[in-house]
């Protein structure tokens, strides 16, 4: 995520003036119970428990909530839009772009006949994680994508939909037992299933670990520049951090593009593997 000045100024020279602790790091990049507003304030958000489980309502939540509103409204500007011309102009005009390049250049090459069935969906994962990204990248932002829960449950419901489209043109049982490899020995057939089965698995984790990592390790990249001007306490390493900084936070905005697309791309990948298994 990235925050204002005075935020990091702050927690900077908390670090520095004590032991050289790297926990204000984590700070900025973990998840919390609080929105941090500094200078202006610190909103504690609710919590809920029901059932003995924690249902609290977190800052990656909120954030979350942000994007899914954000593009509601987007969508719904770019179909007022439509009703006046068929001429797309500013945001409508993006929204366009990026869905014709999801369903030209992800979606119908890499699944093939029958892609529009999955279209709605991966248009949805890449919109998300887009916005998600991006809100990141804004001050007193923060980045849901970077939570191993939310690309988890990403990943979860890509694997779903991959095992659910397998299934649904090929019928259960030959689904599966398309996934074993044709003409191999009998005695194969018991450990290449376990390894087919297995990869199944790794798919929705690669996903999930491949898109965690990237979205959080820009970030404390950021934040350990910056913080190295107050751990050194040196005017000299000043333009070089702030340099750096600068330099990985405009990486981050290109970060923040290709992982929306990996992400679709392998999904989109991956169930067109499982709903043509004769290709």
């Amino acid at each position: 995520m990235w925050t204002s000045d005075s935020t990091i100024v702050t927690d900077t020279l908390k670090a520095a003036s004590g032991s050289q602790d790297t926990g204000w790091i984590m700070h900025h990049v973990l998840d919390a119970r609080e929105l941090d507003l500094t200078p202006f304030g610190i909103i504690h958000l609710p919590q809920i428990h029901l059932f003995g489980m924690d249902l609290s309502i977190t800052k990656h939540v909120v954030f979350m909530w942000i994007a899914v509103i954000l593009l509601v409204l987007a969508f719904i500007v770019a179909r007022k839009s439509y009703q006046k011309s068929l001429v797309p102009r500013g945001i409508t005009n993006l929204l366009e772009i990026l869905i014709v390049f999801v369903r030209d250049e992800i979606a119908r090459p890499t699944i093939g006949h029958g892609f529009e069935k999955f279209l709605p969906y991966l248009l949805t994962v890449f919109f998300f994680i887009l916005t998600c990204n991006f809100l990141g990248l804004i001050p007193y932002g923060s980045t849901a994508t970077s939570n191993i829960s939310v690309t988890a449950t990403l990943a979860t419901i890509s694997f779903f939909v991959i095992q659910i489209g397998g299934i649904m043109k090929n019928g259960f049982f030959g689904y599966f037992k398309g996934l074993i490899p044709h003409g191999i020995p009998m005695w194969l057939l018991p450990i290449m299933f376990v390894v087919e089965l297995l990869g199944l698995f790794t798919k929705p984790f690669a996903l999930a670990i491949r898109l965690f990592a990237n979205m959080t390790a820009g970030h404390i990249v950021i934040m350990a520049l910056l913080g190295l001007i107050f751990i050194l306490r040196t005017y000299f390493v000043v333009p070089v951090s702030i340099s750096f900084a600068l330099f990985i936070f405009l990486l981050e905005i290109l970060v923040a593009l290709i992982q929306a697309y990996i992400f679709t791309m392998l999904s989109s990948l991956f169930i067109g593997m499982a709903y043509h298994q004769e290709h």
